[in-house]
């Protein structure tokens, strides 16, 4: 008779001490860069926003002379504007990452982690290469759409996000998505929306992966017809929270976060309602067909990861022979 091991759990406050302090430093530089850089770049905005309403006059008129210094102009208070807003977006990046970090050292101190505890390096390999799909899927993939001096777009991120989370698990999954499309925004035009990227996707591989491994068991069905549904549902229910928070979530972010006016973050979360329910409708087809396709060969290869617990636990092992 083999005895079952169950790893003791040893409580620590290393990660909360390092989260509590990262998030109070976050927060008073978040405070610092609004209150300097940041209100630079509103002053930026107004300004890029008058070119551009200028440019559409001079088009108007056929003065191409006026129409290039105004161009130039324009692109000079872009760049402008989008490097002092970096500060400021970073610094809300690490608000959320030290939130993330405390609520994990919480868990640490109240529940303990197991001292058996060790980092998967083949699911982290993995999860570096989807985090890697994902940035591509946004940086290269996408058609922007300008409202005001803001703008969205259409994209194959989301693709590679509702991937990630069914072939790793919603924690992994949350987390490459997350990382991946957050590195697209900072390397893009979107910075400033790069915060609000790191919630959204890391609750869009959560979400997928809960319904697809705790509520469908896909790791463990075999039925092809029964596979099928699982993938799709759980694509689909990742995408609808995410058709419905991104506008939602953007209105108030961009309001009160970023202090945008409201008649033109209003604008923006209409236009953010259509993009992101194409962008949803890609998402689930696409995602859905890779994962149906990849599933047999990564299976055979030993590849497939099982689903794992929220990070408060390993992952369970097969047991021995």
């Amino acid at each position: 008779m083999r005895e079952t091991q169950n790893p003791e759990k040893k409580k620590s406050f290393s990660l909360l001490i390092i989260g509590a302090v990262l998030l109070a430093a976050g927060v008073l530089l978040a405070v610092y860069t609004y209150n300097y850089s940041y209100q630079e770049s509103t002053v930026a905005g107004a300004q890029l926003a008058d070119a551009k309403a200028q440019i559409s006059a001079v088009k108007e008129g056929n003065a191409e002379g006026e129409l290039q210094d105004l161009t130039a102009w324009s692109e000079e208070l872009s760049r402008e504007k989008l490097r002092l807003e970096r500060p400021y977006s970073y610094c809300l990046i690490l608000v959320f990452f030290a939130f993330l970090l405390t609520a994990k050292g919480i868990c640490n101190a109240l529940i303990g982690r197991p001292e058996t505890e060790s980092i998967d390096i083949k699911r982290l390999a993995q999860a570096g290469l989807l985090a890697a799909l994902c940035y591509i899927g946004f940086s290269f993939f996408k058609i922007d759409i300008p409202v005001g001096p803001e703008r969205t777009a259409f994209h194959f991120g989301n693709v590679f996000c509702v991937l990630a989370a069914l072939l790793l698990g919603g924690y992994w999954g949350g987390l490459a998505g997350a990382v991946g499309m957050t590195i697209a925004d900072m390397t893009t035009g979107y910075v400033t929306s790069a915060p609000k990227t790191f919630l959204l996707k890391l609750c869009i591989g959560l979400i997928v992966g809960l319904v697809a491994y705790s509520l469908f068991h896909l790791d463990q069905v075999k039925d092809r017809k029964k596979i099928a549904i699982a993938t799709v549902t759980a694509s689909a229910c990742g995408m609808l929270f995410n058709v419905v928070a991104d506008p939602l979530v953007g209105y108030f972010y961009k309001s009160y976060l970023l202090g945008v006016p409201q008649d033109i973050a209003g604008a923006l979360a209409k236009m953010a309602t259509l993009t992101t329910g194409v962008n949803a409708v890609v998402a689930v087809i696409a995602a859905s067909v890779f994962y149906l396709a990849l599933r047999p060969a990564l299976k055979k290869s030993g590849l497939m990861a099982q689903a794992c617990p929220p990070p408060f636990q390993n992952c369970p092992k097969p047991a021995a022979k």
